[in-house]
C-alpha cells in the first residue's frame, strides 16, 4: 500500500524583519538577554496589508508547482493556525477561493505550535484511505497582531510566516512511518490570549487590560515541553523500528534555542542532525515546522531516502511527532 508524503513546499515569509536591536527601542530588554534565553536574533511581521490567507496563497503556489500540480488537482485544504482571517469563515476558505480550488473541502485546523504535524496525520488519513488524492496542509501564523510590545516574555519570541506543503500517495519505502498527537488542556492557561472569545467577548474593557494579547508562563512549560517532545519522539521512532542514530535530519519546531538543545541531548541526536532557523526567523508556531522543510529542501539538507524526524509541542497544551522517509 501507498504511504502518504510530501510532493512539495513553499515558504511565505513578510519582508520586514524585526531585529533584537529594534525590540531595545519598544521595551526592556537587549539582544544579548534575547540571544541568551532564546537563541532569536531577529523576526518577521507582516505589512499592514498582509493576512494569514494572503500569505498562505503565496506559499499554497510555490508548493503546488513544486509539486507540479494545479490548484484543481487538490481535494482538500487544511489551514492551520491561530491567527485567522476573522473568526469567520476558517481561512482555509479563503485560500480555496484565491487559488482557485473549486472542486475541494476546505477547513481550519487550531493546534497552535503543533499545528503542522497534526495537519499531516489528518491529511495522512484521508490519502491512506484514498479518500483524497492530493492534499495541501498550510502551516501560517501572523502572530504579531497578538503581541503586546511591552511584554518582553512574548514580543520577542514570535514572528510572522507561512509554509505548505501538498501532500499524496508516495510509493514505499518513502512516507510517513508513524505519527501521534497529544492534548493536555490542564495547562491551557499557561500559553493563551484570554479575551476575544465565547467566554471573554471582546469589550472596551479588555482592550484597554491588553486580554487580546498572547499570555505566556515560558517557566512552567519549558520542563513540559521538553519532557513531552523526548517521550513522542521516542514513540514514533518505537513504532517504526528506528533508533536515533539513524535518523538523517531532527526537525523541532522553532520554540527556543534551549529547548532544542535539551530534547536533542536526550534523544541522543548527533547535533550536526539538528536543523534550526530561529535565528533568522523565529518562533512562527503551526508555520514553524514547514518552513524548515521548504529550506532544508531548497538548500540540499534534505535528499531522497532521508530519515526525517518532526516533533512540536505548543498552546493547549499541544505536542506530537512525525517519523517519515523522504
Amino acid at each position: 500500500m501507498a504511504l502518504a508524503g510530501i510532493l512539495g513546499t513553499g515558504t511565505a515569509l513578510p519582508e520586514k524583519v524585526i531585529t533584537n536591536f529594534d525590540l531595545e527601542k519598544l521595551v526592556e530588554t537587549s539582544d544579548q538577554w534575547i540571544t541568551d534565553r532564546t537563541g532569536i536574533k531577529e523576526r518577521r511581521q507582516a505589512a499592514p496589508h498582509e493576512t494569514t490567507s494572503s500569505l498562505s496563497v503565496q506559499a499554497a503556489r510555490q508548493a503546488l508547482a513544486t509539486a507540479r500540480l494545479t490548484p484543481q488537482d487538490l481535494e482538500l485544504i487544511i489551514c492551520s493556525t491561530i491567527s485567522p482571517d476573522m473568526p469567520l469563515p476558517s481561512t482555509a476558505a479563503f485560500v480555496q477561493r484565491e487559488l482557485g480550488a473549486r472542486g475541494c473541502f476546505a477547513f481550519d485546523l487550531a493546534a497552535a505550535c503543533s499545528g503542522f504535524l497534526f495537519g499531516m496525520t489528518v491529511a495522512e488519513q484521508f490519502i491512506r484511505t484514498e479518500r483524497a488524492k492530493y492534499v495541501l496542509v498550510i502551516g501560517a501564523e501572523l502572530l504579531s497582531r497578538y503581541l503586546d510590545y511591552k511584554d518582553r516574555a512574548t514580543c520577542v519570541i514570535f514572528g510572522d510566516g507561512v509554509a505548505a506543503g501538498v501532500m499524496g500517495a508516495v510509493e514505499p519505502p518513502s512516507g510517513i512511518l508513524a505519527t501521534e498527537m497529544h492534548t493536555e488542556g490542564q495547562y491551557a492557561e499557561h500559553l493563551f490570549i484570554p479575551a476575544g472569545g465565547t467566554a471573554r467577548p471582546a469589550t472596551c474593557q479588555t482592550v484597554a487590560a491588553g486580554e487580546h494579547y498572547i499570555k505566556m508562563r515560558g517557566n512552567e512549560l519549558f520542563k513540559v515541553a521538553v519532557r513531552s517532545l523526548e517521550e513522542v519522539s521516542h514513540n514514533v521512532m518505537e513504532k517504526a523500528g528506528v533508533c536515533a542514530s539513524q535518523i538523517d535530519l531532527f526537525i523541532p519546531h522553532q520554540a527556543n534555542q534551549r529547548i532544542t538543545d535539551a530534547v536533542r541531548e536526550r534523544l541522543g541526536v548527533d547535533p550536526s542532525k539538528v536543523y534550526s532557523n530561529i535565528a533568522r526567523v523565529g518562533n512562527t508556531s503551526s508555520a514553524s515546522i514547514p518552513i524548515c522543510i521548504d529550506e532544508c529542501v531548497r538548500n540540499g539538507r534534505l535528499k531522497k531516502g532521508d530519515l526525517v524526524l518532526m516533533a512540536a509541542f505548543g498552546a493547549g497544551v499541544t505536542w506530537g511527532a512525525v517519523l517519515m522517509r523522504w
